[in-house]
């Protein structure tokens, strides 16, 4: 394109905090219940309630369009952590590493 542009790039699906903390943990063979603790002091107000990407314009702009899931782009994100831990020698205290991270192709 010609011109500079400002464009949202997302999934268009609605995922909560614990959505994510489910999937990052479990990845890590990890239950988050056991680490995070949840404080209805940062609650949002009650007036927000889904927050979605809109990436129409990308897709009308681009021609962008998500090829990952929500899930996949999670299990990435704790894939390259665990990895970076693991070459330094790093290991969670409790649960076992993805056969993926161990092995990688």
């Amino acid at each position: 394109q010609d011109e500079a542009g400002d464009f949202v790039i997302a999934t268009g699906e609605d995922h909560s905090v614990r959505d994510f903390c489910q999937i990052a943990f479990s990845r890590a063979n990890l239950d988050f219940e056991d680490f995070v603790t949840v404080d209805p002091r940062f609650y949002r107000p009650d007036e927000v309630t889904i927050l979605r990407g809109d990436s129409g314009l990308a897709k009308k702009k681009l021609g962008w369009e998500p090829k990952h899931s929500f899930d996949d782009l999670v299990n990435e994100m704790v894939d390259a952590d665990l990895a970076i831990r693991c070459r330094a020698g790093l290991q969670p205290t409790k649960g076992e590493l993805p056969e993926s991270i161990l092995r990688p192709e």
